[in-house]
């Protein structure tokens, strides 16, 4: 082995440890993400395990962690509206106003990041329910109950978001 076989392996042993690193960090960003929920926690899990794979390689255990992954990380962001949405609308909200908060969410998330979407769609859910029930105590049900729906899924997100760092970890280790 000349000197040039051992600079490439040990240049490529430093690029695979960094990006084992990177990834850890921001896994480790998406978990706290999904407990402060500023940014989209799963998508940046979801991220940094492409990135790792990406650079490692993708052997029959990191096709079926990266799809196991992806399922979770979508199923994650269609529990977080759904049941929020459910909550809301257990409250007393219309399905046309849960339907325009949702709207009004992620048009504040695009105009006024990270937080316009949740000023935007509880905004939404009150102003609107208080036009058509005419009654600002009704309308207070309706947000509760997306406040509690909020609370629920912020709960399975966490849930699903320590099955993917799990589910990572034993790809890293096995991998």
């Amino acid at each position: 082995m000349d000197g040039r076989d051992r600079s490439d392996s040990t240049m490529t042993d430093f690029l695979n440890a960094t990006i084992l690193w990177i990834s850890l960090f921001f896994m480790f960003l998406g978990l706290f993400s999904l407990v402060v929920p500023i940014l989209p926690g799963l998508v940046i899990m979801w991220l940094a395990a492409l990135a790792y794979g990406i650079v490692n390689g993708f052997n029959a255990l990191g096709i079926v962690v990266m799809v196991i992954i992806t399922i979770l990380a979508i199923s994650g962001s269609l529990a977080d509206n759904l049941l929020m949405g459910v909550g809301a609308h257990k409250g007393g909200a219309s399905w046309w106003t849960i339907l325009v908060a949702l709207l009004a969410g992620i048009a504040g998330t695009v105009i006024f990041p990270p937080l316009g979407g949740f000023i935007a769609a509880p905004a939404a859910i009150m102003l609107l329910e208080t036009i058509r029930l005419g009654d600002w105590r009704k309308a207070w049900e309706a947000l509760r109950g997306l406040a509690t729906g909020f609370g629920l899924s912020l709960v399975v997100r966490f849930l699903l978001g320590v099955v993917v760092f799990g589910l990572w970890l034993v790809w890293v280790w096995k991998g």
